[in-house]
């Protein structure tokens, strides 16, 4: 469906939003993990086209590329949210916070800079991780899939998913604590 030259997104969106909810919701829903989250992405891509203010050539690409964006960009921002919040918990009442590198809007090349060092640190120290620990820190922090869904995928209580993903947190804080620690001697 493309847009009749002359009509704009908002003398249409009645039409676009019957005509495509329903399967954008679909490829939403494979893609992330709770229903909440399909319907605010949904809506997002709705208000985006509200907003859009060019012509749209292939409507149906267009609002499925939105999608795929939206996507990612939560799934970013939750793995951003999780892994801050897994490494702050250290006890030290430093001036240094990584939230503020990983949450920056601004994309100055310091903070793009510091980002990727703080990536790379990461993937290494999750290399030095028993192989057990780093598939359950990676498919419950970095995927988002639950500590049931871990268990029934690879056969091991909850208790002993918890306790891999425990011990990897401890080796990542003290990882990236000995980054934090270079970055404010530096």
């Amino acid at each position: 469906m493309t847009i009749p030259h002359g009509m704009t997104p908002k003398s249409n969106i009645a039409q676009v939003i019957s005509a495509y909810s329903k399967r954008l919701l679909g490829f939403i829903r494979k893609r992330v993990t709770t229903e909440a989250d399909a319907e605010d992405i949904l809506q997002d891509v709705f208000f985006k086209f509200l907003d859009n203010t060019q012509p749209i050539e292939q409507l149906t690409g267009w609002l499925f590329t939105v999608a795929r964006n939206k996507i990612t960009d939560k799934q970013r921002k939750k793995a951003y949210e999780t892994l801050a919040n897994a490494f702050d918990g250290d006890g030290e009442n430093n001036q240094f916070d990584w939230k503020e590198i990983l949450f920056d809007q601004e994309n100055n090349p310091e903070t793009a800079y510091l980002r990727s060092m703080f990536w790379e640190e990461l993937s290494n120290a999750l290399d030095e991780l028993p192989p057990e620990q780093k598939q359950v820190f990676i498919l419950h922090e970095l995927d988002g899939i639950s500590f049931k869904q871990i268990a029934l995928l690879t056969g091991e209580s909850v208790n002993t998913l918890i306790s891999r993903k425990r011990y990897a947190v401890l080796h990542l804080r003290l990882r990236l604590r000995k980054l934090r620690d270079e970055l404010l001697n530096y």
